[in-house]
């Protein structure tokens, strides 16, 4: 069963020869006409309850990531086979991502965002709600935008389950750097979600985020206070907080490593612990991102590559679908590897004016993440 059709986004030069492009500079390709409606499926539209105007927090940080919960009203299951977010300001707009939560983290959800002043909540590493984090309440990460991104459809026959009560989150990164540090207008954004009833082949989807370390050190013609790795977690940690802040050794001890192991290059392997069905992935990192790849059970006679993305472009992170679905279980082991380059801090617009840094693990646009997310469906 081919569960995922790719939808082409446009990006900036993917060599990365000549200095990337600022993202803000594409149009909002996410506006884009959607893919016709096949058999037994409906649109629903849904936009934030307002406009909001993002303000950097934390010590004068130019990063803010700010939540909307918006409710889609359904009165009975539903499968969601896609997505297609649309900014209306892409001038801060950096990336989004749209959550579903279900029922049962429902109540969390609602209470976060009656107790925060304002439209929405800041939720930087996540949706923010400790009570949608629950067994019976997990928010699943259904789709990512970037600049260049058009609609993420799915095969009718695969989607992530929705039921009534149901929520959507929409988790958006405002950035500030292009503009000085200071809002430039408003932003009111919106989803179109595809809808159909399923049928009883269709396979529930989850999605299986594996991640890696960020150890990188300024290049060697760089220097300054934030070059040191201790001063660059405070860093984050005072703009992003202590869970944000905490990634970087927790993630080098998840990995099984003692001590980090600073260069271009991190790797983390991940445990198959229940069988499942591997359909697609698409890599996330940020500015300083060259590749990125997920392979299966490496240095074994049984390794493959599930995922790559050997030019990494920020402005080009489509889903991709594997040629076939591939079958997974305990024993099986995923290996993400992510390689990024400090010498592109000079030569990517919103980074240039910065000073050098040891990056690390982070939320804003100066940091870096390393991700192979896997839409997969449990056997």
């Amino acid at each position: 069963m081919t569960a995922f059709a790719v939808v082409a986004a446009c990006g900036s030069d993917p060599d990365k020869s000549a200095a990337p492009g600022p993202h803000s500079a594409h149009a909002g390709g996410s506006s884009a006409p959607p893919q016709p409606l096949r058999a037994g499926e409906r649109f629903v539209d849904l936009k934030m309850a307002g406009a909001y105007t993002p303000a950097p927090p934390r010590g004068g940080g130019s990063d803010e990531y700010r939540c909307q919960v918006i409710d889609p009203g359904l009165t009975k299951a539903a499968f969601l086979t896609g997505t297609q977010f649309t900014p209306e300001n892409v001038a801060i707009a950096h990336h989004a991502i749209v959550y579903v939560v279900p029922p049962g983290g429902a109540a969390a959800v609602r209470e976060q965002d009656a107790k925060t002043a304002g439209l929405g909540w800041q939720c930087f590493g996540g949706t923010g709600v400790p009570g949608a984090e629950v067994e019976e309440g997990d928010a699943a990460w259904v789709d990512t935008w970037a600049p260049g991104a058009t609609e993420t459809l799915l095969d009718q026959d695969a989607g992530f389950r929705l039921d009534p009560g149901s929520l959507v989150i929409l988790q958006i990164h405002y950035n500030l750097l292009a503009t000085g540090g200071k809002p430039t207008g408003s932003d009111r954004s919106a989803v179109r979600l595809r809808l159909t009833d399923g049928t009883p082949r269709t396979r529930v989807l989850e999605t299986w985020p594996l991640d890696a370390p960020t150890d990188l050190p300024c290049a060697a013609d760089e220097s300054g206070p934030l070059c040191d790795r201790a001063a660059s977690i405070a860093d984050v940690t005072k703009r992003f907080g202590a869970d944000v802040g905490d990634m970087a050794d927790r993630q080098v001890q998840e990995c099984g490593r003692g001590v980090p192991k600073p260069g271009d290059t991190q790797t983390c392997d991940h445990k198959v612990e229940a069988p499942m069905t591997l359909y697609a992935g698409f890599g996330h990192m940020h500015m300083l991102g060259r590749s990125l790849k997920v392979e299966l059970n490496p240095g074994t006679p049984k390794a493959r590559v599930v995922l790559d993305v050997p030019q990494f472009d920020f402005d080009d992170q489509r889903l991709m679908k594997l040629p076939s679905p591939v079958e997974v279980g305990p024993g099986d082991t995923l290996r993400v590897t992510c390689t990024h380059d400090a010498g592109l801090r000079k030569r990517v617009p919103q980074l240039s004016k910065l000073p050098p840094r040891y990056v690390v693990w982070g939320d804003g646009t100066s940091d870096e993440m390393c991700i192979g997310i896997m839409m997969v469906s449990p056997r």
